[in-house]
């Protein structure tokens, strides 16, 4: 199997949700959205077939949105952003 890379089977990349920044944040969430999909499906081989489907099915997109923004809450969370 060729499969992902150790450091892309992490939960949470870097060990920690707290960011600088709102924006750090964001990109924290998109990160272990992806992680999580690597965990989940750890064959490079299988993901990469399965790009060109639901890289241009608007409902694969959307959802795959709704996982970073469900992520984000948690970070935000973390870092207590509704204070600020």
């Amino acid at each position: 199997m060729n499969r992902v890379p150790d450091e892309g089977l992490v939960w949470v990349p870097g060990g920690t949700l707290i960011t600088a920044t709102p924006e750090e944040g964001r990109a924290l969430a998109a990160m272990m959205a992806r992680h999580s999909v690597h965990n989940i499906q750890p064959d490079l081989d299988i993901l990469v077939a399965g790009r060109p489907i639901y890289s241009a099915n608007p409902d694969s997109l959307i959802a795959a949105s709704q996982v970073i923004a469900i992520e984000f809450q948690t970070v935000a969370a973390a870092n207590n952003y509704w204070r600020g």
